[in-house]
């Protein structure tokens, strides 16, 4: 076997495979004859059809399949020779694949990237300090309060955080279009669920009013027939609901795990809570930022191969996502929609690999217990939670994953200029959300139509 290989880019290699005819040919005519043992064809006994029949009737598929094996075989052997470290799978294409002459194919083919790990001296990290005060709870009991609120009719115009039943109907002139109706549509005024301006012209409605409204759709709005125009809708208001919140009784508190209704371990709880979700977002929040300047610092060239790999799986999570069941078919989606996003995620997987395998970075059994532990007393049957993970070699992987990964920031960590800077609850929450939320919005897609969709 000749086998050269050519570098057509820093991630690219095209390999050309020769494989002598004789080996070739021998293993096709090793095939036919045994074939011939087990042929039947009308006017020869079983086993008794001449080779030159046989090589008639099924040479060429023979062929085919052999030379399919041998070239997998050999791009194999190639790699395993020349130490290539193929991202994906190749394009083989047979340039000869004629009896008595040698076998030629060429793979081409995409190989991890290999470069060296700058360092992330000099660059700034912000990271936020932030302590849990008795207003930060008072306030977090309240959104729990209005979480667990009911609505009950009013009499009385709608105010700002009513919930207001309706009936509506939209006009492109005097042209109802197609998306902009509904009977019986429940909605909070003040919450941004329709285009700008439709619920604050709701504000001082009454139940039984009819009101038309005046709205001008978004300039980028989804469907692009709607987009920047002037709209008319048609309203009937058939109740008005005020929010009722829920008293801050035992009652209250034994629905958030605390069975003896005792207030004060319920605030303990609370701010217990809200101190491990401060802790998470300030790492994510770090981390954010050291991920960013990794990717600025080492810019990589991306095998497209793990682009689409990613993509494909994001489509995947978008569509379980939106409830599009198991059978749709995900190649449905446009790749544009993920694909900086997948890209993204795989440049920083590559990234943190390096700094993995650089730093000779490990989890030991203990850490990844530790790291359930800690997972797991957000549940209430913690053991349960351990017991399950620790039994489950692929959660166990995936906990190792985590774990691998936030040592490796850790350790991007000590080369940058770290300041602490103060913040509250509330903003280190939003800080943390802030590119995850940007994220999102790539993969959404409006409802043609629907006023309660926003650009």
């Amino acid at each position: 076997m000749q086998v050269s290989v050519d570098t057509t880019s820093q991630i690219e290699r095209r390999i050309t495979v020769q494989v002598p005819a004789a080996e070739v040919d021998e293993a096709v005519n090793s095939r036919l004859k045994d074939a011939a043992k087990n042929v039947r064809m009308d006017g020869f006994r079983k086993g008794k059809v001449p080779m030159s029949v046989i090589r008639q009737r099924y040479g060429s598929d023979v062929r085919n399949e052999v030379v399919g094996e041998v070239m997998r075989e050999r791009y194999v052997r190639a790699l395993s020779e020349n130490e290539l470290n193929p991202a994906g799978f190749p394009q083989i294409e047979a340039t000869v694949n004629e009896a008595g002459k040698d076998l030629e194919f060429v793979a081409t083919l995409e190989v991890y990237p290999e470069f060296e790990l700058a360092s992330l001296e000099g660059t700034e990290v912000e990271r936020p300090v932030v302590e849990i005060v008795e207003s930060d709870v008072d306030e977090m009991i309240e959104t729990l309060r209005k979480q667990n609120a009911s609505w009950e009719e009013v009499e009385r115009a709608a105010e700002e955080g009513d919930q207001v039943k309706i009936d509506f109907e939209g006009f492109l002139g005097d042209e109802p279009f197609e998306g902009g109706s509904a009977e019986g549509h429940d909605l909070v005024l003040g919450s941004g669920n329709f285009i700008p301006g439709f619920e604050e012209q709701l504000v001082g409605a009454s139940a039984g009013e009819e009101k038309t409204l005046q709205v001008t759709f978004p300039e980028d709005y989804q469907a692009e027939h709607l987009a920047g125009q002037a709209a008319t809708f048609k309203v009937k208001v058939h109740e008005v609901k005020g929010q009722a919140l829920a008293e801050v009784d035992a009652e209250f508190v034994k629905k958030f795990g605390v069975e003896d209704g005792d207030l004060d371990k319920f605030r303990a709880e609370v701010k217990k809570n809200m101190t491990r979700e401060a802790k998470q977002a300030v790492d994510n929040r770090v981390k954010q930022q050291v991920l960013e300047a990794l990717k600025k610092t080492n810019e990589i060239p991306v095998p497209q191969s793990l682009i689409q790999q990613e993509t494909d799986g994001l489509k995947r999570q978008a569509a379980q996502q939106f409830g599009l069941g198991e059978d749709f078919d995900v190649s449905q989606l446009p790749n544009e929609l993920f694909a900086e996003q997948a890209r993204n995620r795989v440049q920083v997987g590559l990234l943190l690999a390096e700094v993995i395998k650089a730093n000779e970075l490990d989890a030991s059994d203990d850490e990844i217990k530790a790291k359930v532990e800690e997972l797991a007393e957000q549940y209430q049957e913690p053991s349960q939670v351990v017991d399950y993970y620790m039994g489950n070699e692929q959660l166990k992987t995936q906990i190792k994953s985590a774990i691998l990964e936030e040592k490796a920031v850790d350790t991007l960590l000590e080369q940058a200029s770290v300041t602490d800077v103060t913040m509250t609850y509330q903003e280190v929450l939003a800080a943390a959300q802030q590119p995850a939320e940007a994220d999102e919005e790539e993969g959404e897609e409006e409802e043609e139509g629907q006023p309660e969709s926003k650009a």
